[in-house]
């Protein structure tokens, strides 16, 4: 029986206060956060962390909870999935990627600036939670 998958992402900012985009082989060219599956007896905020430096190179800071989405058969993933996404909040001191083989594109943006980019409408509501929490 298939059962959803438990993924984890993250908005990750840096010391000058900007943001983390990633444009992946995953998500149909759109752009959003660097994360990935929970591995099992793995917690959700290990798991973010994990993904972060396999995919980045980068450590995180001051992980915070931030939102929980559920991705249901989304036509912007590149296969038909059922994700259970948790989302956080973090920080970096450093902003030099070491990107894996997922990761095709990367910048660094403002908040405001990220409203540019085509991304994933799961990355779009962690953004404007971003946004929201910034006032």
């Amino acid at each position: 029986m298939d059962r959803p998958l438990v993924c984890v992402g993250a908005l990750v900012s840096d010391r000058a206060g900007r943001v983390l985009l990633v444009r992946t082989t995953k998500w149909r060219g759109l752009w959003g956060v660097p994360g990935g599956k929970v591995d099992w007896g793995e917690t959700l905020l290990d798991a973010v962390a994990r993904e972060f430096r396999e995919e980045t190179g980068l450590v995180l800071l001051d992980i915070r909870s931030a939102q929980t989405q559920e991705a249901i058969l989304s036509p912007e993933f590149h296969k038909a999935s059922h994700m259970l996404l948790f989302d956080y909040f973090a920080r970096t001191d450093k902003t030099e990627i070491t990107p894996n083989e997922e990761i095709e594109e990367w910048v660094w943006v403002t908040l405001a600036g990220a409203a540019v980019y085509p991304l994933n409408t799961y990355t779009q509501t962690l953004v404007e939670l971003a946004q929201r929490e910034e006032k």
